[in-house]
């Protein structure tokens, strides 16, 4: 999201040099090198659009972003914070799945809570700090990788807990989950450092842009891109495809009366996943192809930033639906947030009102138990 706001303020700048100046793109001698360097490549993704124009929605996207970054912060924090709530005080963390959906709490709450941050940049469209210019992207990275490799992990999870529930007993340890957890947390920071250290304040205008090393920009940008495909489309992608058939196939076979929910559970993650995060990793993969000089045409690149805008969008606000997917369905958690809501003399009430029936079972899970 915040490269796709870089791109909507550069494109508008250079329609402001196309008026006034005849040209679409400005530049300046380095007294070092004498090199010609153009303020239109300053943002992450950039290609050569000099002699591009904007359409209207380009610029009135921004506009809205605000609005959309409060809902999905209020929808977001509550959610998340609730997960974390009820796991942390009532849940006691006893599973895998436990762990998984605390810690993929814990992500989709980090990125909420940077989003105020977002709304003011997207209005303002200044930063005088180094270090929210900095925080913003590495919360923003974070977000990304343990986002999708939780999802992931979790849908492992119940892949190992349905699939091959007796053999793989011993391994679904909460012991093993929490190694597994701190080794994504480790993967995420690792994804996240290289654009953190590049992201800095411009003197001339405060804004957050990446400054590269002489002669690397390309390098940096496509290794980017790689580190971001490898993880959202090249591996988690085909594991979430491969555990949740295999799910499917075992349900299709079982003669359990809730299994038709269950598979209309588990077809909903995956589809809600594919919707999600594949389009956002597609025009990324587009990114990488411009980046070897395909699609670097005019109409592409317009057509290939607004699109990447619009995933990135998309993806933000599923920090927003995986508390409802993998939390809010849950039996036992849901149990659990009833019974303490209903402590308050108004929650209580509407609880009488509709009365919950919840049967615990042994293979009770705090996300989509089958």
């Amino acid at each position: 999201m915040f490269f796709f706001l870089l791109q909507v303020q550069n494109f508008s700048d250079s329609i402001m040099a196309e008026t006034f100046t005849g040209t679409t793109e400005s530049s300046y001698h380095d007294s070092n090198d004498s090199s010609i360097v153009t303020t239109i490549d300053y943002y992450f993704y950039s290609v050569d659009v000099s002699d591009c124009n904007t359409n209207g929605s380009a610029n009135e996207m921004p506009n809205f972003q605000p609005i959309l970054f409060s809902v999905v912060f209020a929808l977001g924090f509550a959610g998340n914070s609730t997960v974390v709530w009820i796991l942390m005080k009532l849940m006691k963390l006893k599973s895998v799945s436990d762990i998984c959906l605390l810690n993929l709490a814990v992500s989709d709450l980090a990125v909420t809570l940077s989003l105020p941050i977002w709304a003011y940049y997207t209005v303002a469209y200044e930063l005088t700090s180094n270090v929210l210019c900095k925080a913003m992207v590495f919360i923003y990275q974070i977000g990304f990788y343990s986002g999708i490799l939780f999802v992931t992990l979790m849908g492992i999870d119940r892949y190992l807990a349905i699939v091959h529930a007796v053999a793989t007993m011993r391994v679904r340890t909460v012991r093993n989950g929490t190694v597994v957890s701190a080794v994504i947390w480790m993967v995420s920071i690792l994804g996240a450092l290289p654009e953190t250290i590049f992201y800095s304040i411009s003197e001339e205008e405060n804004k957050c842009i990446p400054v590269y090393p002489n002669n690397s920009e390309k390098t940096w940008k496509l290794f980017q891109n790689i580190r971001e495909n490898a993880v959202g489309l090249f591996i988690s992608l085909p594991i979430m495809m491969f555990c949740y058939i295999s799910i499917l196939a075992v349900l299709m076979r079982s003669r359990n009366s809730k299994k038709h929910r269950a598979m209309r559970l588990i077809f909903t993650i995956a589809l809600l996943f594919v919707v999600f995060w594949v389009p956002y990793n597609i025009v990324i993969f587009l990114k990488s192809l411009q980046e070897y000089g395909f699609l670097n045409n005019c109409k592409s690149s317009q057509g290939i930033n607004l699109a990447l805008g619009a995933t990135e969008t998309i993806a933000l606000i599923h920090c927003c639906v995986n508390p409802i997917i993998y939390a809010f369905v849950g039996e036992k958690f849901r149990k659990n947030l009833i019974n303490e809501l209903s402590r308050f003399p108004l929650c209580g009430y509407l609880c009488k009102l509709q009365p919950v029936h919840i049967k615990n079972s042994e293979n009770d899970t705090s996300n989509t138990s089958a």
